[in-house]
């Protein structure tokens, strides 16, 4: 993978329409969130996997950089966090994808977005495209995150038109005003802020393949910085369009994006431009899932090859050279999750579930990075590190930043254990959300520990 393929696959692994369909659902605050994020997280998070991605350039991303900086048992925790979340992340991102795909067939199948049976088939069938080209290697499978990038990314432009488009032909549907695009503190809106912190994470991905990227040293920096600038962009304008095509409340947090541009290009009298912005989207959205099931699925293999996991997880395609026995077994899971997540749930419920999940598991992972980062900044060849891109300012910097990701991750946990404002059942809403969580970190225990006693009963 060249300097192109990683702006790319950075663009497919982190843009995502269904956060802006999420921001615009939530309202005007919407915009000073985003702005808010780009600044303490976004900006801290490139800087801290920059130094890091550049300084440790090996296979596993994540999962080397905490087992350098604490050891093996974090970095196992690290790994296997990071692993385990794409169970629930994607489920959520294929529906939430399957729902956007109902627009291809113009705004009279919009209904689809909430039709259970379309939204399993579609997401089963996605997930299995991603899966098998990932497997071929990403000779194959970079294309797919390539097409990804761009199929995500047109589409918000072409929001972005024709919300500029019906706002000087007709006003904003949205009341937007300075006083409405300020944070408001409500319990039952909490949770979204969340998601769009999370919704700036996926930069970290590639770095776990860094084996397999022309030059990361000079590569990584130089693609991190220009799909930030791109994506922070598209991030603020698509959803200030969005809320100028459709008010708030109409918003399916889900395929709201394409609710606005079928709305709005339907009132321009281009009609097609729903479809095309459909058609594109599931394509980009295809290629999120292969950037995540090529990413994340590294990580089980390092581990694998350290033997805190069964040896079957390090095994590579005899022809492809792929980690596929952990690609299969990461898909598998997440399709099963996709399946049982529905269960006496309503769609949106199940969503918000797998997303809660996802966001809470997927922190724990970063809380390592920002803590390593600090850590790593006092061994002696950090100055050393030839090639490497280090955070500015010295340690103090490096303090500076890291904390402030620290501490936005840990309040992002927090806040994804709020049940949003439209559960029905807010005990059963947490209950399932902390039990996934909670069994998913013990069976990584269990299954370290096991290796641990093994190792020394064999010494």
């Amino acid at each position: 993978m060249g300097f192109w393929d990683v702006l790319l696959f950075n663009i497919a692994a982190v843009l995502g329409p269904r956060w802006i369909a999420a921001a615009a659902h939530n309202g005007p605050s919407s915009l000073s969130l985003w702005a808010l994020a780009a600044v303490f997280f976004f900006v801290p998070t490139a800087l801290v996997i920059t130094e890091l991605s550049t300084r440790f350039p090996a296979e596993g991303g994540l999962y080397i950089w905490t087992r350098e900086a604490f050891g093996d048992f974090h970095g196992f925790v690290a790994g296997w966090a990071y692993w385990v979340y794409s169970f629930f992340y994607f489920p959520g991102l294929l529906v939430a994808s399957t729902a956007m795909s109902a627009y291809i067939g113009g705004g009279a199948h919009g209904y689809l977005a909430n039709n259970r049976t379309f939204l399993l088939t579609g997401s089963l069938l996605m997930l299995a495209v991603a899966v098998s080209l990932n497997i071929v290697g990403l000779n194959i499978g970079k294309w797919l995150q390539n097409a990804g990038g761009v199929g995500t990314y047109t589409p918000l432009l072409i929001l972005v038109v024709v919300g500029v488009a019906v706002f000087s032909r007709s006003g904003s549907h949205t009341h937007l005003s300075w006083h409405a695009s300020l944070p408001a503190w409500n319990l039952d809106t909490v949770n979204f802020w969340s998601q769009i912190a999370f919704a700036f994470t996926g930069l970290e991905l590639v770095c776990a393949m860094s084996e397999e990227v022309r030059d990361p040293r000079r590569t990584f920096p130089r693609a991190i910085l220009g799909s930030g600038v791109l994506i922070a962009v598209i991030y603020m304008l698509g959803t200030l369009a969005a809320m100028v095509l459709i008010s708030p409340e109409q918003v399916d947090p889900k395929s709201g994006v394409f609710q606005a541009i079928t709305s709005g290009s339907t009132l321009l009298g281009f009609g097609f431009l729903g479809v095309l912005a459909a058609v594109l989207v599931t394509v980009g959205n295809a290629g999120g899932v292969g950037t995540t099931v090529a990413g994340v699925a590294r990580v089980p293999f390092a581990v694998g090859i350290d033997s805190y996991l069964p040896s079957f997880f390090g095994k590579i395609h005899p022809r492809w050279r792929t980690p596929y026995i952990s690609i299969l077994i990461q898909a598998g899971i997440s399709a099963l999750i996709l399946v049982l997540t529905q269960w006496k749930e309503s769609v949106n419920g199940a969503y918000q579930i797998v997303v809660d999940a996802a966001i809470i598991l997927y922190f724990l992972p970063f809380l390592y990075m920002y803590a390593a980062a600090i850590k790593l900044a006092y061994r002696a060849d950090r100055a050393q590190s030839s090639g490497a891109v280090l955070i500015p300012g010295g340690r103090g910097g490096v303090w500076v930043i890291g904390l402030l990701g620290f501490l936005i991750c840990l309040l992002s946990m927090a806040l994804s254990m709020v049940p949003p404002g439209e559960t029905a059942n807010k005990s059963i809403f947490e209950l399932k959300l902390l039990g996934s969580t909670i069994l998913a970190i013990l069976i990584g225990l269990v299954l370290y520990w096991r290796s641990k006693r093994k190792l020394r009963l064999a010494a």
